[in-house]
């Protein structure tokens, strides 16, 4: 769109080579972060999902064997209590 003040055509057209630069500096920087978070993901050994599975159900089985354990203690703990409570 060309108006009859040339400065304003002029700041038109740098206004719209601004804006196409910067999507072109947007799409760059998005590929470099896409290609550092490969970099950061790669060097965690991250475990893959059947590891994951593997240590979840151990971690299932450990609380559930704490937990019986826990009330095992708790009764172990009653019938102490009640022995010295006979004990003269």
């Amino acid at each position: 769109m060309q108006t009859r003040n040339p400065v304003l055509d002029d700041l038109a057209r740098m206004a719209s080579g601004a804006a196409s630069a910067f999507g072109g500096v947007r799409g760059e920087i998005e590929a470099r972060l896409r290609d550092q978070l490969a970099k950061i993901l790669d060097g965690m050994e991250l475990p893959n999902r059947e590891e994951f599975e593997v240590v979840k159900a151990m971690a299932v089985k450990a609380r559930e064997e704490n937990e019986s354990l826990r009330q095992r203690i708790v009764e172990l703990e009653s019938r102490l209590a009640q022995a010295d409570d006979r004990t003269p």
